[in-house]
């Protein structure tokens, strides 16, 4: 990629949507594949680059923060379909929802 399409990238994606790629896709792969690691290649990806969107665009303690609710969010997807008997898809879209709503309104969200 060339440094104007990196520019275009950073300033026009939503951060939000790599977030729900990386969870809601990670956990599609891992299903359907039935390879958790490619998943969690996914998963990965996705986290990456919106921590690379939100590092860029609000610094480095709100990427952090947001990094920890996105690696939170993966967990208690867990908790909620092992731990409480929830519906995996159900527990996966409820905390990308979270994750991609938090990420809207900390990083996305246009200023009033």
């Amino acid at each position: 990629m060339t440094t104007s399409t990196l520019t275009r990238v950073r300033s026009r994606l939503p951060s939000a949507v790599p977030a729900a790629i990386g969870l809601a896709v990670g956990f599609g792969v891992a299903q359907a594949t039935g390879v958790r690691a490619l998943g969690g290649v996914v998963l990965a990806a996705g986290g990456l680059v919106a921590g690379w969107l939100w590092w860029s665009r609000r610094g480095a303690a709100v990427a952090a923060a947001l990094a920890v609710a996105y690696l939170a969010a993966f967990a208690l997807a867990h908790v909620l379909a092992l731990g409480l008997d929830w519906p995996a898809w159900l527990a996966v879209g409820l905390v990308t929802a979270a994750v991609a709503a938090l990420s809207w309104v900390v990083v996305d969200r246009p200023a009033t």
